[in-house]
């Protein structure tokens, strides 16, 4: 068994050793909050600084000095700006946001797209992501740890295939990122349900039922009485899930649950962003309009002094 198949093993292993009956498993992909900090500009921009820049991001710009946080918030706007028509659109920022935030998904990619490119071509093949994943597993009819890895295998090179818009078994970095990451791309949605139907319905008959949508949040274990929070996602399919009042839940009706259509935080801080620093009132932001407003962007020394302070503290 090679590395990743042993992390594999190891955290399917602990998941399974650390988890309880009473344990509520949550299979809704939500959009994240953008900070864990209070929007309240009267007080302070701590909120907006952790949606354009990342939380981990804005903690060093509090380490920098004005001039310097304007330079390099000067930078960021060139990237933001991606038509390069020297104005920075509602759009560009709640894309640029949405990545600030998503930055761990890139840096996943990129960690995996080097154990994958074997050839180092810049792509990533399906006969490479096979061989790196289940090379020495295939050689294995009967793997001790007990996994089909072959089953997994199968729905891997669909999901793939799914990813691969030109259908070459060739992934770009764009096409990989969706593999790894299928909830994160419209595209690839109707490969998120799928997977998800086919690990709760058991009978196998294309729908889920109440009892296999609870099976697969809770085990009785022996247990005859269940949770207060078993009987609410009881209530919760028979009144919401269930659409059409069938018993139980088709593809559209799954596709509603496990992947609702939010709020949409990014694009409401963009036009917030724009809102407080467009001095025209054109609707898009130049390079100037956004350096002059850095302490809303960004921060510094001087806008987080009191925070700066705290956290040398604590170093």
């Amino acid at each position: 068994m090679d590395l990743r198949q042993f992390l594999l093993c190891l955290t399917l292993c602990t998941a399974f050793a650390l988890s309880k009956p009473t344990e509520k498993k949550d299979r809704v992909h939500h959009e994240p909050q953008l900070s864990d900090k209070v929007h309240n500009d009267a007080q302070n921009f701590d909120y907006d600084h952790d949606a354009f820049l990342g939380a981990e991001e804005a903690k060093s710009f509090d380490q920098l000095t004005p001039e310097e946080s304007k330079e390099r918030l000067g930078k960021i706007v060139s990237k933001i700006d991606g038509d390069k028509d020297g104005f920075v659109t509602v759009d560009e920022l709640k894309g640029w946001i949405k990545f600030a935030q998503k930055r761990w998904i890139h840096e996943d990619v990129e960690r995996q797209w080097k154990g994958h490119d074997l050839n180092e071509d810049g792509l990533v093949s399906w006969e490479e992501y096979k061989n790196a994943t289940y090379g020495y597993a295939l050689d294995d009819p009967d793997p001790d740890d007990g996994f089909n890895y072959k089953q997994m295998m199968v729905r891997d090179e669909r999901r793939f295939k799914m990813a691969d818009k030109d259908g070459d078994l060739i992934a770009t970095k764009e096409e990989f990122t969706a593999f790894l990451h299928p909830e994160e791309y419209d595209y690839m949605k109707d490969i998120v349900v799928q997977e998800t139907m086919e690990d709760i319905d058991k009978n196998a008959d294309g729908f889920i039922d109440l009892e296999e949508y609870i099976g697969d949040m809770y085990s009785h274990d022996g247990n005859a009485d269940e949770p207060e929070w078993v009987k609410t996602e009881r209530e919760q399919f028979v009144e919401f899930r269930d659409k059409n009042r069938d018993g139980k839940m088709d593809k559209e009706e799954t596709k509603d649950w496990i992947l609702p259509s939010d709020y949409d935080h990014a694009e409401a801080e963009a036009r917030h962003l724009v809102y407080e620093s467009d001095q025209n009132k054109d609707g898009k932001l130049t390079k100037e309009e956004i350096v002059d407003k850095y302490d809303l962007f960004v921060g510094s020394q001087a806008t987080d002094f009191g925070e700066a302070l705290v956290r040398h503290d604590e170093f």
